[in-house]
């Protein structure tokens, strides 16, 4: 997987100006050993809760992105280590979450990009509350199942269709 945001981005002006491509907010930290990642939209909507993730991690990825609409909460991790290996394990090629992780060390050691507001020790509920595939806002950009992502260094861009 060779890209890089910035050629993205200038190679595809056009659907910069119309909004078919957008660029998330620079708020996100990095973890996880994949820094460059690339993949399908699915998408969660959860507050504090992460039984619907796990779920969701259980499943094959196929090499999609999951990206998790947690409402910016800095209050619960809603990934840990755990999910982190099921993540790998299942061939998902990152995580996004609009809130925290936790278990650092451990999503560090694993072979997927995640992208997160922070990391904070607090675990979350487990009742199973939230959605899944809608759309979602991620600090006020929009993201719908099946768009794609493409993570780097240099940021996260949501495109409408697969970039080339």
């Amino acid at each position: 997987m060779s890209f890089a945001t910035t050629d993205l981005c200038d190679d595809n002006a056009a659907l910069l100006d119309d909004g078919r491509l957008s660029a998330l907010p620079p708020v996100f930290r990095h973890y996880g050993k994949h820094v460059r990642f690339s993949g399908r939209v699915s998408t969660l909507k959860v507050h504090e809760d992460n039984a619907l993730v796990r779920a969701t991690l259980e499943t094959q990825g196929n090499g999609n992105v999951l990206v998790i609409d947690g409402g910016a909460s800095l209050r619960r991790a809603l990934v840990g280590g755990q999910l982190g290996l099921l993540a790998q394990d299942n061939g998902w090629a990152g995580i996004i979450i609009d809130g925290c992780i936790r278990d650092t060390d451990e999503i560090n050691a694993c072979e997927i990009g995640v992208r997160a507001l922070g990391a904070i020790p607090v675990k979350s509920s487990k009742k199973g509350a939230g959605e899944r595939n809608l759309r979602v806002l991620i600090q006020g950009v929009p993201v719908n199942p099946g768009d794609w992502i493409y993570a780097d260094a240099d940021g996260i861009l949501v495109a409408q269709q697969k970039l080339s």
